[in-house]
């Protein structure tokens, strides 16, 4: 089973020709709202991919909270721990421009609300064979510390560097698996993205971890036991990259927890995320099981 201990959002998304500059005012051309959040993004996913996935996470006791949640409620997600506080859902604000590059803002609400102690109960009666995945969009106290009971527990904890923060590299040592893609993995190893390959192994080597670099359109990299995965994306013309990341980390968990062997798993993830970025929004987006095995049956 996969635990998911993260964010819960609602989206609002606006596309626009550009992406504004500081200071500027861009028109633009539609707007919509969709469930979001890198927790429950990642959720949905693991589950799409034919995992059994419980979300742990918090939301407000307002209008949104529903339809943040309706998605993974339809689709099978055990939300029995989800916590409703009598603060507002978490918002993600996203701007997306032509070419389906997209800046985001985030405003936690309920997830700011997330504590060591939430963790604590996700974590209950989690065993070796479980499968922990994280991000960064709760307080990182309670990230922190379900990562240090994932470690003590053996359970498999997938960490996501993304929203990069100024401790991430701390938590990061925490997991059995690092998911970054280039631009933080240069953050988190301090060295250019020129020197991706040997960063790679002296930062899998160093910590004893599995370690994948996304790459967007160039695929993906892995570093794991000493030795170099690299597999490729499916070339698609993207609409939206908003949730690619996310949809990537959710397959990549259920792959792992089916006992795929790790560059099956990749391949499955990394296609995945490139069929997300086919439709608009994230969780709108994320791909079935049925479309990613079509897919590679091409």
């Amino acid at each position: 089973m996969i635990t998911v201990f993260g964010s819960t959002n609602l989206d609002q998304i606006g596309t626009v020709p550009r992406l504004p500059q500081p200071g500027e005012t861009v028109a633009g051309g539609e707007f919509s709202m969709a469930a979001g959040g890198k927790g429950a993004n990642q959720a949905l996913a693991a589950r799409r991919a034919g995992a059994k996935v419980r979300h742990v996470s918090a939301v407000g006791r307002d209008r949104f909270a529903d339809a943040a949640l309706e998605l993974l409620d339809a689709a099978g997600v055990d939300l029995t721990a989800m916590r409703h506080t009598d603060g507002a859902t978490g918002i993600a604000m996203i701007f997306v421009d032509a070419a389906g590059e997209n800046v985001i803002a985030v405003l936690p609400g309920a997830n700011g609300t997330i504590t060591p102690a939430d963790a604590e109960k996700a974590l209950s009666g989690l065993t070796r064979g479980d499968v922990l995945l994280v991000q960064q969009e709760i307080p990182q106290a309670a990230t922190r510390r379900a990562l240090e009971l994932a470690r003590a527990q053996g359970v498999t904890s997938v960490f996501n560097t993304a929203p990069f923060l100024a401790d991430t590299a701390e938590l990061a040592a925490l997991a059995s698996i690092v998911v970054a893609n280039e631009t933080e993995f240069a953050l988190l190893s301090g060295r250019p993205e020129a020197e991706l390959d040997a960063a790679m192994a002296e930062w899998a080597a160093k910590h004893n971890q599995i370690l994948i670099v996304t790459l967007g359109a160039a695929g993906v990299k892995a570093m794991a036991n000493g030795r170099l995965i690299e597999i490729a994306a499916l070339p698609v013309k993207p609409v939206d990259t908003v949730g690619a990341g996310d949809t990537f980390c959710g397959y990549l968990a259920a792959g792992l927890d089916a006992g795929l062997d790790l560059g099956t798993a990749l391949r499955r993830a990394a296609f995945a995320g490139s069929l997300a970025c086919l439709k608009a929004g994230a969780q709108p987006a994320i791909p079935l099981a049925a479309e990613v095995d079509a897919a590679l049956a091409r």
